[in-house]
């Protein structure tokens, strides 16, 4: 990983996680906020590939683990999110070589790769005993983090990918 690259991801994730940590926690629904760091690890993933999008996503919920609101275990956002940048690397893997992704696409990954983020960050709170939320609770905050997550892509994912693009253009 080139330190320009490595900067530039380290920015990103620093500057996700404390919107979404002190901006975005005024415009919380049902005490849930938007996931910034998810849309960043999506974002490097679907430029860069599944072995840099695991490796940012990681990163982003270690950051999120141990950034002073949270009020749960370590590691569970850091699981989360890598598997997010897996299945994100994995749609840029499934295209043809030096295409974009289609807007779709791109909506459609983001729909997934939230449902999968939330729902592993919820289900381990469950293995955990977590009582932070309940079972029957669970598919209403996947639902409304989903809904975040895909009304923010739109204004989030063009900048992050656009900027990891220009950082190192294809080859």
């Amino acid at each position: 990983m080139t330190p320009a690259r490595l900067a530039l991801t380290a920015a990103l994730i620093s500057l996700a996680v404390v919107l979404q940590a002190s901006v975005f926690d005024a415009f919380a629904w049902h005490g849930i906020v938007p996931d910034l760091a998810l849309l960043v690890v999506v974002g490097a993933a679907l430029v860069r590939g599944g072995e840099f999008g695991m490796v940012t996503g990681f990163a982003a919920g270690l950051v999120l683990d141990l950034a002073p609101p949270a009020d749960h275990l370590a590691g569970r956002w850091a699981l989360a999110l890598l598997v997010v940048g897996y299945v994100a690397g994995r749609v840029r893997q499934d295209a043809r070589p030096g295409t974009a992704p289609t807007a779709t696409t791109v909506m459609a990954t983001v729909a997934a790769c939230s449902f999968v983020g939330s729902s592993i960050y919820a289900l381990t709170g469950i293995v955990l005993r977590d009582p932070a939320v309940g079972v029957g609770e669970l598919l209403q905050v996947i639902a409304i983090s989903m809904v975040w997550d895909v009304l923010l892509a739109p204004l989030v994912l063009p900048a992050v990918m656009a900027a990891f693009r220009r950082l190192e253009p294809a080859r």
